[in-house]
């Protein structure tokens, strides 16, 4: 038998198994989503008789609630001065402040604060004692005590970024559900870009199925609900709570706060809603909207930070819920199977290079090349009709949010969001290694824009 022979039939083997192993990990995934999208069409069933609610339609609450808008800055510059004049002028609602924190040594944020700050009193510049980047959560929690120290009235806080673009009924949205919610989280929508169709656009598919499936799933569930760091408010009594019994608000010690804060918060009982909702009939959803990295790069950063800090960190950090809450440990174990799936996923195009060499070797010196047994066969075709199923729905979902010319683009953006996620894993792994090392977390953020005009 030639080195040759040999060579062939380790490449065969090794992408049998290659393949067994991605195929069993693509159906297991693919039957995990296909039972969200069931209880989605259930829930969605049981709303179509229940009605569809928009904000207009809702009961005027019972009590006038004052806001303080929170809004972390390191190295933001470039956007916060026209995120706070946007969001000055378009928020319809008589009382609210929004709190900026910034670092002592980032002039060039400060001095563009100070500028709106200067002509609008509405708008508190708070500088933090450390010298930055530290981590968001720290930011947030010198907001939290500037806001005590200032003896500001305040019944609920809201999370938002420097690059975000408010929607103008957020908050009223927002007061007539705290009555009965401890917090609301409304959809984030990425903001479409010209110069980046596939990277940037990759989000905008993910997004639209996320934030109008996965969460209203989550909630129907009275799973634990993650906050997106944005376009959430939370009563400032639950903050209180997870103050007294974690010594601060925002863990300062986590790369996903929001993330965490939202599973802190149902723990204590303090469960979060999600309003996916419309301000009229036929009017666009209340959500907030901003641009999501445009690069590969700055894209694998983002993605690293939410994967360390969900499916690794966050799963030390957190363990499981309530013991016999079968929906909440579902969904915490859907956030953090993005480790595992990643594997598969790696485990898969290797299976299809292996493939490629076997026959392209057996076709050059001679041999056939081993076909799938029956099972593994079956195990694939399963998969193909889930993975057009999977494709379909984020289409749909996207012509849902951003109508159909954006819809076309969602199938080449799943492979983009695939290759992404892969890149994404090493990086998050070395992190997470980082930290078990004892290496301090830092601010990861990336390089911001703002619209010039606006959506």
């Amino acid at each position: 038998m030639g080195s040759t022979t040999i060579l062939l039939e380790w490449i065969d083997a090794a992408t049998r198994e290659m393949t067994l192993f991605a195929a069993a990990g693509f159906l297991i995934g693919g039957i995990d989503d296909l039972l969200v999208d069931v209880v989605w069409l259930a829930q969605r069933a049981w709303r179509r008789g229940a009605g569809t609610a928009t904000l207009d339609a809702l009961p005027a609450p019972a009590t006038p609630r004052r806001f303080a808008i929170f809004v972390p800055a390191w190295d933001e510059s470039a956007v916060i001065g026209a995120m706070l004049r946007t969001t000055l002028a378009r928020l319809d609602h008589p009382a609210f402040r929004l709190f900026v924190g910034c670092y002592p040594n980032d002039r060039a944020t400060i001095d563009a604060v100070a500028d709106v700050a200067a002509g609008d009193a509405r708008v508190v510049l708070v500088i933090g004692a450390r010298a930055g980047p530290t981590t968001k959560a720290d930011c947030l929690n010198n907001l939290w005590n500037a806001l005590a120290r200032a003896g500001e009235p305040a019944d609920a806080i809201v999370l938002h970024d420097a690059e975000d673009v408010v929607h103008p009924a957020e908050l009223r949205l927002f007061e007539a559900l705290l009555d009965a919610h401890a917090a609301v989280q409304i959809p984030v929508l990425p903001l479409p870009r010209r110069e980046s169709p596939l990277v940037a656009g990759h989000y905008s598919g993910e997004f639209a199925e996320a934030h109008g499936k996965e969460l209203v799933v989550r909630t129907a569930l009275k799973a634990g609900l993650p906050f997106a760091g944005v376009g959430c408010a939370i009563r400032v009594e639950a903050l209180a709570a997870i103050e007294a019994g974690h010594g601060a608000p925002f863990d300062a010690q986590s790369v996903t706060e929001d993330y965490e804060l939202g599973l802190r918060l149902a723990a204590a009982g303090h469960a979060a809603h999600f309003a996916r909702m419309r301000e009229r009939p036929g009017g666009e959803v209340i959500a907030v909207r901003e641009y999501f990295p445009a690069t590969i790069n700055a894209a694998v950063r983002q993605k690293a930070r939410w994967m360390t800090g969900i499916a690794l960190a966050g799963w030390d950090r957190l363990g499981w819920g309530r013991a016999l809450d079968l929906g909440d440990h579902w969904m915490r174990l859907r956030d953090r199977r993005a480790t595992l799936a990643v594997i598969v996923l790696a485990a898969g195009y290797a299976a299809l290079v292996g493939w490629g060499l076997s026959v392209a070797g057996h076709a050059l010196f001679g041999g056939t090349t081993p076909g799938p047994v029956a099972l593994l066969q079956a195990i694939l075709a399963a998969n193909l009709a889930l993975l057009l199923w999977r494709a379909l729905w984020r289409t749909a979902f996207t012509a849902r949010s951003y109508g159909w010319r954006e819809a076309c683009w969602a199938p080449p953006r799943m492979v983009v969001g695939n290759f992404i996620a892969l890149l994404a894993a090493r990086r998050a792994a070395v992190r997470y290694m980082g930290l078990l090392a004892g290496r301090a977390p830092q601010w990861d953020k990336t390089a911001h824009a703002f619209p010039e005009v606006m959506p």
